[in-house]
This record gives C-alpha cells, structure tokens and sequence, in this order.
C-alpha cells in the first residue's frame, strides 16, 4: 500500500463566485507560501516514482496510465527549483530586513557585509540555500544588538542624547515591552523622535494601542507583586478547592483593570476608590456578583458594596498577600506598607517562631497575630503593619468577602494605626490612605513607574523630578498619562551620560 498526503487546490469556484480580484491576489499568495514551505511539485516528482515502482510489479495497465504524467510533473518541478532559486536573493533582503528590525535600527555597513558574507561562506561549502539561511538567521538571533539594548554615548562627560533610534526602543520597551513597531521606527529614521511634541504625541499613540496593555501585565502585576499570579500554588486544595481552577480569571481581573486605567487616562487615585472591576461568569460568582452570566469579560460597575473596587479588593492582592490555609494580617500589612506606601521596614529579628498554618481552636486570626505580636523584638514593626492587615480581615485568603472566620467567629476589621487613627474595614481603610496618605501613595506609585520606566533603581537625584510629576499631577486630574508623558520627557528617560563620564558621572 502506498500512502500519499498531498496538497490540492478546489477553490476555483470560490474564486469565480465569491472572491474579488484582491481577495483572489491574496488566496493564491497564501496557496504560494504553502508551496514554498511544503515544496509539493518536487515531492510530487519522489511521489510518481514510488507509484510507478508500485504500479511496474504486476499493473501494466497503471503503467500504461501514468506514463504521460512524467512529463508534466517533471516540468512543474523544474520550474518550481528555478523559482526557488529566483527568490534566494529577495529572502536574504527579507533577512536583511529583519535583521534591522531585530537590532531595533538600520544595520550598519559592516554588519550588512558579515550577514551576506557569512550566507556567502556557507553556501560555498556546498550548504543548501535552506541551511545557509537558517545559520545566517541564528547568527542575527545571537548577536548582541539584538539580545541587548545597548546605547552608544558620544564624546564627553556630560549627558548627551540618545539617538532616535534608542530613543524609540527606550520608549517602546517601556510602554509595550517589545522592540518599536515599523511606525515608531519610521519617525525615529526621519530623525523627529527626539523633538519633545513628536515625542509626546507617539507616546499617546502608543497608550492607546492594544499593545498598552503589556505596560499592565508586566508593570502593573510587578509593581503590585502579583506577576504570574496564574501559576500561585500555595493554596491548601482542601480547604480551598475552588481556587486553582479561578487562578486564570483572577490574574486576568487585574490586567483588565490596570490595562483599563493606563489606556484610558484614569486618575492614579481611582486604583484606590474605583467602583468598577472586570468580570466574567466564575469570577463574579466568586465575589457573590449576580448579574454576569457568560465566559466573556465585561466592566463591572457598582462593585463597592461587594466589597470590591480598586487594587484593595483585587483576589489577586489578597490571595497573593495570605496564607495557605488562612489570611495573614501580617503579610497583608507589609504589602500595604512597604509596596503601597513605599515604608521602609527593618528586617525581622533572627529566630522568631513560625506562627501556626492553622488557627487554634478558640481563637480568632487576629487573635493569633496579636499573641505573635507581643514579643517585645516583634512589637514595633508589628504596630505599623498589623493594622493595615486587621482592616483587610473581611477578606479570606483567596480574597472572598466575609462576616465570620472558618471557624464561625466573627470578624472584627476595625483597629487603630500606630498614630492612634481609627479605622474600620475595606472601606476605612480606603479612606485613610486617600485623605490622609494621599500622596504618599501617589509619589510610591509615580516612584515604581519611573524605576520601570528607566530600567533601573531610582537614585536621589530623580527626587526633583518626583517632585515634578507630582505638582503636574495635581494640576491635571492626577491622570496617570500625565506622568508617563513626564517620565518620557525627562532628561533622565532621553538622555546618556558620555563615553568620557567617569564612574561617578562627573
């Protein structure tokens, strides 16, 4: 038996009766493709000869039938090689053209030689056009333009800008996380980019593009330490079996809500007091959300008195900042002051016991925090942090709304922060870090997008500009594009210090 997989075209009638000219023009592009990756016509020749060896055994009638097909599958083929061979050299252009697109600029000179002299070697030791080209793309996947952002200052000590070209890969990196589109590389070969207006209107472009929505995945869910939170295993699948399979909808809630508020030029301070989530079926019936039926997202509105609404009532945070079986004040209370708010918090001393997975019998949570707590070592951090963990009780560790603990014990969310502020639950809590740590948070936040930002830590000398953004801020809404468009406009974000700038910058 022989068994033959071929590719046969049967769209003629679609072509005549359903398709226009340029729909045709693109049908056969495609059907051309395809040749040129399964290179039928030349399989096709290896084909007839095993039917032919299989027909000339004991079917003189086979033989017979397909002897005229020798010819015309023989011509096809070697028509097909000649056009292989007519397109070597618009794929090593194309090669070419990738190459560029790779390092992010236009190649230079030298690099255009290697490429062409590398395929050039290659094919001279008798490598088919397939292998040169593999090892020539290998070598542009390999080259340090590519796998580094790498930026040549000029001559000097002093800052100096960069080019356009790393200027838009500065750029693209830091709103989409992927190498400038041809758009943004077209302004930065007509030399533009670096004018402040141009600058400033490519960035809008951007933010409002799909791809903004990278700046949430990989910002966003860093910034509130919740990246990846899809694959989050330290759940006990006892106590809560519910949670793997809604891991996915959650991370997803928190893109969908921060990609929301960076694309669409939303105040920093609705992360806080939103009255809107992103919510699908499963999700919404998690939260105890009627209303939402069906696998698709949809925005949300009303969710406060849910319980949800802005970074505090995400599952995402709350689940993160929780214990396997059972909520953590303690680690809810250090996010809160140290990711949030930007505290710094001294390391806790050296063998402090492991509170319990579990919470013993005839206590509550907060019961058991505060028993860890009394230890004289532990006190001082554990008054600046329980309080902000205690107010988020009303949460369980994979971030569903209560009024009693596992055990049936009600929970009590209202406490006092080390200044002596009272505070009670979700909603106090909210309240409290709006009005009265209002800029704090604003300056964290501005202070973790510019480290993204410039990919790197931000230094004593980025305060004034911290300062900046936060008055331009004040005086516009605090939109959050505001201080994107500052970040991009600085001369932190355009500028290189010099080749001859010593280790000090001086």
């Amino acid at each position: 038996m022989v068994t033959l997989n071929l590719f046969y075209r049967e769209d003629g009638e679609l072509k005549r009766l359903m398709l226009d000219a340029a729909q045709v023009k693109e049908l056969d592009r495609l059907w051309n493709e395809l040749l040129f990756i399964s290179q039928e016509p030349v399989e096709l020749v290896d084909v007839y000869e095993q039917l032919m060896g299989y027909a000339s055994q004991d079917r003189a009638d086979l033989v017979k039938s397909f002897t005229p097909m020798r010819q015309p599958i023989e011509a096809r083929a070697a028509a097909f090689r000649h056009e292989m061979t007519d397109a070597e050299p618009l794929q090593l252009a194309k090669l070419q053209a990738f190459a560029a697109r790779a390092y992010r600029r236009p190649l230079r000179p030298e690099e255009m030689r290697e490429l062409n002299g590398l395929y050039a070697e290659l094919r001279r030791d008798d490598l088919p056009h397939e292998q040169a080209f593999a090892l020539t793309l290998a070598r542009v996947l390999v080259a340090p333009a590519f796998l580094y952002k790498a930026e040549s200052p000029g001559p000097g000590a002093g800052p100096q800008p960069v080019s356009d070209a790393e200027l838009a890969t500065r750029l693209s990196y830091f709103l989409w996380s992927s190498l400038p589109d041809a758009e943004l590389l077209q302004v930065a070969a007509a030399g533009r980019l670096h004018e402040t207006e141009t600058l400033l209107a490519q960035t809008r472009l951007m933010l409002h593009d799909t791809k903004a929505r990278r700046l949430a995945e990989e910002f966003g869910t860093q910034w509130l330490h919740v990246h990846g939170f899809a694959e989050h295993d330290e759940k006990s699948e006892e106590v809560f079996p519910t949670f793997v399979a809604l891991r996915g909808a959650m991370e997803e809630e928190t893109i969908l809500f921060l990609a929301d508020f960076l694309q669409n030029d939303r105040s920093i301070l609705s992360l806080l007091d939103a009255d809107h989530t992103f919510l699908n079926e499963e999700l919404a019936k998690h939260y105890s959300i009627a209303g939402v039926a069906g696998p698709q997202w949809r925005r949300v509105e009303g969710v406060r008195k849910h319980g949800r609404g802005g970074i505090l009532g995400l599952a995402s945070t709350l689940a993160t900042q929780a214990g396997a079986s059972r909520t953590s004040p303690i680690l809810r209370g250090n996010w809160l002051s140290e990711v949030i708010l930007g505290e710094k918090l001294p390391r806790p001393p050296k063998n402090v016991p492991l509170l319990a997975e579990t919470v013993p019998e005839g206590l509550t949570e907060r019961q058991l925090i505060a028993r860890h707590s009394s230890d004289a070592a532990c006190a001082k951090c554990h008054m600046r942090i329980d309080p902000f963990g205690f107010a988020l009780e009303k949460y369980d560790a994979i971030g569903r709304f209560r009024t009693q603990d596992a055990a049936g014990l009600p929970i009590d969310a209202a406490t006092k922060l080390m200044d002596g502020t009272p505070i009670d639950g979700p909603d106090g809590l909210r309240s409290y870090l709006l009005n009265d740590r209002r800029d704090t948070f604003e300056r964290q936040f501005c202070r973790k997008l510019l480290g993204y930002g410039l990919g790197r830590s931000v230094q004593l000398s980025d305060e004034p500009l911290l300062d900046e953004i936060q008055a331009k801020l004040a005086a516009n809404g605090h939109r959050v594009h505001v201080a994107i468009e500052a970040i991009v406009s600085s001369p932190q974000f355009r500028d290189i210090r010099g080749a001859d700038a010593g280790d000090d910058g001086e």
